[in-house]
């Protein structure tokens, strides 16, 4: 997991050229929805179901918006779980990066370990013996992680394969074995892939075999719906990068779509994308992420999982409602309102590539590229680290 910063909602978008009046409406229906949430205040209920959460127990804002959706803290290093307890966690090129400048953090062993590894030293061929290396740290790290979450451990695949299927399957399958080894039940893990078409059709094909996977980098409607449809377990949407690219450019029929119904165009995604799995069935539970200010949050209730920055969590946690003043917290998507909701015949045909790639769009074509670069460049920069450090001084 990776650390996001916060912004204001105030900020989200600036009137320019011909992106003005779509930005203004945006940022209206946003205020407009924050007015809105900030008249119904007076007691805490649930609005999805005819029963009201137990009022006993209920002292925070976090307390609230924690029985409509898990909400997991979004953090690189879980050194301190005292404050903000994870229940599920993420290893990565980015958690691997940030455990090796941190020399005194509990995950510090593992990554020691596998640098120690007979079988990897002892491999000739360099690029073999540090791919060794970065799997066995992964899979290290993930099995601590998994002493310290009652969740589950997703586990990032190389972004390098992201347009690889069988080199997905490939690594997948080596992580797994390695999670074999340290008797960790299959259940308890996922593997994180990018959704490029290959990266879908791979999801498609471990899930056949009962293997966990969490499909991110997901920008528009067509990644969304072709990973269901795949199987995935978990579906990641960022919810914030939409809104960043459609402050900063125009062209994208989905967003440009969302910003003509005053629409955020990330918040309306994670909408879409939640009543399309609830009302046609689909197993894919939905994650919210790259959420910047607790009016994302709030507008998100009822999603599977959102991803909070500490910040959030900590301005959530501080907010105590008073016994004479309790919050209304509405939740905002339920499996009710996705069985009203309307598709297009375009938005419910079964997706293939052609079909993928012709409606994925410039925004999710950009902001996908732009991540699988950014993976890629954690990756090269842990194993050049790995080079480096290599090997420990007991090896």
């Amino acid at each position: 997991m990776s650390v996001l910063l916060p912004s204001s909602s105030s900020a989200l978008f600036t009137s320019s050229s011909q992106e003005g009046s779509c930005r203004f409406a945006v940022r209206s229906a946003i205020l407009n929805s924050l007015f809105k949430l900030q008249r119904s205040f007076p007691q805490i209920r649930a609005s999805a179901g005819n029963a009201s959460p137990p009022e006993t127990g209920l002292s925070t804002e976090l307390d609230a918006v924690s029985i409509f959706s898990e909400i997991v803290p979004d953090t690189v290093i879980f050194d301190d779980f005292e404050e903000f307890p994870p229940t599920a966690a993420t290893v990565s090129s980015s958690l691997l990066l940030g455990i090796c400048g941190l020399p005194d953090t509990i995950f510090r062993s593992a990554v020691e370990t596998a640098l120690a590894d007979s079988e990897c030293y002892g491999q000739e061929d360099p690029s073999g013996r540090m791919s060794c290396f970065y799997n066995k740290a992964l899979v290290n790290v993930g099995s601590d992680l998994l002493k310290l979450v009652p969740g589950r451990v997703s586990t990032e695949v190389d972004a390098r394969l992201a347009y690889d299927t069988h080199g997905i399957l490939r690594k997948v399958h080596d992580l797994l074995k390695l999670y074999y080894e340290k008797e960790v039940p299959l259940d308890r893990l996922l593997f994180k892939i990018p959704s490029t078409w290959q990266g879908i059709d791979a999801s498609r094909l471990l899930e056949s075999e009962g293997i966990q996977t969490h499909l991110t980098f997901v920008y528009s409607f067509p990644q969304a719906a072709a990973a269901a449809q795949a199987g995935a377990s978990v579906i990641q949407v960022f919810v914030g990068r939409m809104r960043d690219w459609a402050r900063n450019h125009s062209g994208d029929p989905e967003i440009e779509a969302a910003c003509r119904r005053g629409e955020d165009p990330g918040l309306d995604l994670v909408t879409k994308a939640y009543n399309y799995i609830h009302k046609y069935g689909y197993k894919s539970k939905l994650m919210a992420a790259a959420v910047r200010n607790k009016q994302d949050l709030f507008s998100l209730l009822g999603v599977d999982y959102i991803i909070a920055p500490l910040k959030i969590l900590q301005s959530l946690k501080e907010s105590i409602t008073s016994p004479e003043e309790k919050y209304t917290y509405l939740r905002r998507l339920t499996p009710q309102s996705a069985a009203s909701f309307k598709f297009s015949e375009e938005e419910l045909v079964k997706w293939d590539q052609m079909s993928f790639g012709s409606a994925m769009g410039p925004a999710a074509e950009e902001l996908l590229a732009a991540g699988l670069e950014g993976y890629v460049d954690q990756t090269k920069r842990v194993e050049e680290l790995f080079g480096k450090i290599w090997p420990p001084p007991n090896v």
